[in-house]
């Protein structure tokens, strides 16, 4: 199923009256898109940039101020939540308590009327079709009290996925499990998009869940469309200084900088040749793998201390054109073993080096002599 979303927009009016009333809020601003028939698709960004609006607007629980929603071409903007034939899992399962796995994984199917209304028998080999999926067959007869977090996501993904959608959507799916169950979760997710070959919307806020599981991220910011693309490709390629901070763990080094006479200068030091950059003052992002440890470098930093990772090492430093509290470079753990003193100096992997312009924060591209 192609997904196309067309100048959406979703605008929430202003609470109060009079001269108290509130400007209205534009949740989703002129999003255009469209989602590729069997890909999973990461909607990615901060808490109220418009990710999980978007989702209830795919799905029908909200309509669009302006624009259209297409499932295969056929535009379903005005059709009920029930007519898109989408499956919808929540952030907090809205498992019901008093029913067991199989009797929550069953229940959407005995709501179906008319000529979509199933016999006991069809209902049946859904409900196990669906649970062998997901692997629960050996827990139908257990209430959502007695099981795991991660058992109770996957009931919820069954019952999303029993009456067969057309796309499946998935709201913040592993934000209520811990660190263990929320990789091996996302690996389920993964498995189960890929043997389903359902169309999957899923939305987070963490970027290592995004960009692990998804085909396609899209990284929003103010329910604006920042950057559409693959998840390395947009890690490697960021449009502006949002997205470059955004993506990456640990997350990206930010100095003041400036390009002078074909040069980047950081706190003084020439620290990368340019070609064809006019002079200016910049930030200069840095992911953490960008640093070489070097003894003739470039670029010096004040040593804090290592931190072991086990084959890599994190060098913790200071400096005083950094905008982050401390700069982080992930360097291979054999190359600091005679590390010593009070700075440490790197020279710096151009193609790990980003600029941005310091009014709009778009990305200056360079070349590197």
């Amino acid at each position: 199923m192609k997904v196309v979303l067309s100048h959406l927009t979703k605008t929430f009016p202003g609470r109060g009256r009079g001269s108290k009333k509130k400007e209205d809020v534009v949740a989703v601003n002129d999003f255009t898109f469209e989602i590729p028939d069997g890909r999973l698709v990461g909607l990615l960004g901060p808490s109220g940039c418009g990710k999980s609006t978007t989702l209830n607007l795919i799905c029908g629980l909200q309509k669009p101020t302006e624009g259209q929603i297409f499932f295969d071409g056929e535009d379903v903007t005005q059709l009920s939540p029930q007519k898109r034939g989408v499956g919808m899992v929540f952030q907090n399962y809205a498992l019901y308590p008093h029913l067991n796995v199989e009797q929550n994984i069953r229940f959407p199917l005995e709501n179906l009327k008319g000529p979509e209304k199933l016999t006991k028998e069809q209902m049946r080999t859904r409900v196990e079709e669906a649970t062998n999926l997901v692997q629960l067959g050996d827990l139908l007869d257990r209430k959502p009290a007695e099981l795991s977090g991660g058992q109770q996501q996957r009931v919820a993904i069954a019952r999303a996925l029993v009456k067969l959608p057309r796309v499946l959507l998935l709201d913040e799916p592993l934000s209520n499990l811990d660190a263990r169950l929320r990789l091996q979760t996302r690996e389920e997710i993964r498995r189960i998009q890929k043997k389903t070959g359902v169309t999957t919307i899923f939305v987070t806020h963490d970027q290592d869940e995004a960009m692990s599981i998804s085909d396609l991220i899209v990284v929003m910011k103010d329910g604006v469309v920042q950057q559409i693309g693959k998840p390395q490709g947009v890690y490697d390629n960021p449009s502006n200084l949002f997205v470059a901070k955004f993506l990456g763990t640990p997350p990206i080094n930010l100095f003041d900088g400036r390009v002078q006479d074909g040069a980047l200068l950081i706190g003084g030091e020439k620290v990368l040749t340019l070609k064809n950059v006019p002079d200016q003052a910049v930030y200069a992002g840095v992911r953490p793998e960008g640093f070489t440890l070097s003894e003739n470098g470039p670029f010096t930093c004040r040593l804090s201390r290592p931190e072991v990772m086990g084959r890599d090492v994190s060098i913790v430093s200071t400096h005083p054109a950094s905008q982050n509290p401390v700069v982080r470079s992930i360097v291979d753990a054999e190359s600091c073993e005679h590390l010593s003193g009070d700075t440490v100096r790197f020279s710096l992997n151009p193609r790990k080096v980003f600029l941005f312009t310091k009014d709009t924060e778009a990305r200056i591209p360079f070349e590197s002599v």
